[in-house]
């Protein structure tokens, strides 16, 4: 498995060449349990060996911590490694939840500003807007974040969680390079007008919490064995009977799975890669894994191709899946449909 090269696709029209998949850090940190420093170096290490280059972190993670954790990586690898990271999501001090999203203009420069220092770095190479501020016009968010680019602190934009509208509205004001939305097998409602709109634009799509959140891995305990810090434990889709009938929808992607050889993670992020050739444009998946053998899995799924009748065994899915993906889905896209 050491063995393995990811390929590389160009981050949409007007981006670069990134590996096939990405790593979302921020499990190093916090939301799905316990890991430690070690861990994750070792992670982060196993990612460069397998061609990701992309590393997606936040300010929101960790409360900053997840930028502290990356920045010496970074810094070791600054040739190689291609940060994202976002701003927009205001955490309560010393809590988990949020209640406030701000994309007004002095809020982005002073959080981009925050994040290379803690980075350790003079430029972020793709910088997010977490959410879209609906006090502010996104035109305003977008003309604050070009700044960074015209002042070199910015090499690239992104949003994340905006409609096909939105994108256009904001790709109006100055190229996007990427859009980050949840998207998998259980998660498909940016097709509706998001994943056309990238498309459209030449946009790329970065898929964030590709493997549903851990339901697609098949291996997901009962809610029940969750640790007590695990975030899942408050979303509809783990609880009580709507776990168990997802649980089971997971039939059809083992029976797919064991015909390949494979995980039903791997067919999960198969089925994602070959969107990008339904749909024309490119799809960065970013799993977030925390141990270095399921990183290496997870990179080997790159490589399966899923035929025209698995791909159709597979299509029903997202329709059968029950709960939302987050108890509160008011800053999401689906919301603004």
């Amino acid at each position: 498995m050491s063995a393995l090269t990811l390929p590389v696709v160009p981050l949409g029209t007007s981006g670069p060449l990134v590996g096939a998949q990405g790593l979302g850090c921020m499990g190093f940190s916090e939301v799905y349990g316990p890991s430690t420093p070690a861990q994750a170096q070792e992670t982060l290490r196993a990612a460069l060996d397998v061609g990701i280059t992309m590393f997606d972190t936040a300010d929101l993670y960790g409360d900053g911590g997840n930028e502290v954790l990356l920045g010496p990586f970074v810094r070791a690898h600054r040739e190689r490694v291609f940060l994202a990271t976002k701003f927009g999501i205001v955490r309560q001090p010393g809590r988990r939840t949020w209640n406030q999203v701000r994309g007004d203009r002095a809020y982005v420069r002073q959080c981009a500003e925050a994040s290379l220092q803690r980075l350790g770095i003079d430029t972020i190479d793709l910088y997010y807007a977490h959410r879209r501020d609906p006090s502010i016009p996104l035109e305003e968010t977008v003309g604050a974040m070009a700044e960074l680019v015209q002042e070199g602190k910015v090499r690239h934009l992104g949003l994340c969680e905006v409609t096909g509208p939105e994108l256009r509205a904001a790709h109006a004001v100055h190229p996007i390079t990427a859009l980050q939305s949840e998207w998998s097998l259980f998660s498909r409602d940016v097709e509706t007008s998001a994943v056309p709109a990238a498309a459209e634009l030449g946009v790329a799509f970065v898929a964030y919490s590709p493997l549903g959140r851990g339901l697609l891995t098949g291996a997901l305990p009962d809610s029940s064995e969750l640790s007590a810090g695990d975030a899942r434990l408050a979303m509809p889709r783990f609880t009580g009977e709507q776990a168990r009938t997802n649980h089971a929808l997971l039939g059809t992607v083992r029976a797919i799975a064991a015909d390949h050889a494979a995980t039903p993670a791997q067919i999960a992020l198969a089925w994602l890669h070959q969107q990008s050739r339904i749909h024309g444009l490119t799809v960065v998946p970013i799993p977030g894994s925390r141990r270095s053998s399921r990183l290496r899995e997870n990179a080997a799924a790159a490589a399966l191709t899923l035929s025209a009748a698995e791909l159709s065994a597979l299509e029903p899915l997202a329709a059968q899946v029950v709960g939302t993906r987050y108890a509160d889905m008011s800053s999401t896209a689906a919301a603004r449909e």
